[in-house]
Formats: structure tokens, sequence, C-alpha cells
């Protein structure tokens, strides 16, 4: 049964997420960096780790998402539709309001209830960060993974002399 919910929401997503980069992300326009370039950062640096994530996974980037899977990184949210719905739910506590969003954790909520103790620490844990939901990671790529990861959670950097 779980099956078949998860495939009602990934019905939905691939038919609304076109609308939603076309109407909601009008304004943005799509990253530089192709993904093969991004696998040619620096080791250490944000926009390696993204490169790497779409090849771990077998993801492409979707233009004007790319946002979308740098917060996978920096806020350790898995990939399964449970846990981007959680993702949805820190993302909420972190500030981000809109349509999108809020449709997203109410289908979650309603269609997977069973791991809405997983979606409330994941609210939780959003709050506790620093607010990061509206930042133009194209910026950052160049930047140390580490330390982008612990400014958002709020730890202290380690510098050495």
């Amino acid at each position: 049964m779980k099956k078949i919910r998860i495939q009602f929401l990934l019905f939905v997503y691939d038919n609304t997420q076109k609308l939603y980069r076309k109407y909601f992300k009008k304004k943005k326009r799509q990253w530089a960096f192709s993904q093969q370039q991004l696998l040619s950062f620096e080791e250490d640096t944000l926009g390696r780790k993204l490169g790497e994530f779409y090849k771990k996974y077998g993801f492409t980037m979707i233009p004007k998402m790319e946002n979308h899977d740098v917060h996978h990184l920096l806020t350790d949210c898995g990939t399964k539709f449970e846990e981007e719905i959680a993702m949805q739910f820190l993302l909420l506590g972190n500030g981000k309001m809109n349509a999108h969003l809020l449709a997203a954790i109410f289908l979650g909520s309603l269609i997977l209830p069973e791991y809405f103790r997983i979606y409330m620490q994941a609210y939780r844990k959003g709050k506790r960060m620093r607010p990061f939901y509206h930042w133009d990671f194209e910026e950052l790529l160049f930047q140390n993974f580490e330390n982008v990861k612990d400014f958002i959670n709020q730890r202290e950097t380690v510098v050495l002399y």
C-alpha cells in the first residue's frame, strides 16, 4: 500500500514541478555550471560535493532547482520520498513559505502520516538552523563545504593558524 501512495506522490510531483518552475521561479536563472564542471571544483568545496551528489545518486540538474539539491547536502536529508517531505518541513521551520512547500507538506502528511514524528524533528531542526532557504548557493560553490554547513548549523568553524 505504501508503494501506491508514493507512486501517487511522485505522479503529483512530476506533474507540478514544471509548473512550479514556470510560475514560482520565472525570475530565477539556471546556474552557469554543468554537473561535469562541478566535479572539477576543488575537493572540499560545496561545488565538488554537489557534483559528487549528482554522480552518486544518478541525478541530473534541474534548471532553476539547483538550490534544492544543495539543501539535501547541507541538511543531511536523504532522497527517499519521506525524506523529501521531511526536508520541506525543515525548510518551513527555517522560514520558507510558499504554496508549493505547503502543498508538499499537506499531501506528504496526509499520504505518509507514519513519518510525522520524523517530519516534526526536521521542522525543529530547521528552526535551530541559521536561515538559509533564500540563499543563492551558486555564489558559494567555491567555498569549503564543511564551513558552509557549520555556519548554517550555527557551529563554530575551526580556524587553524
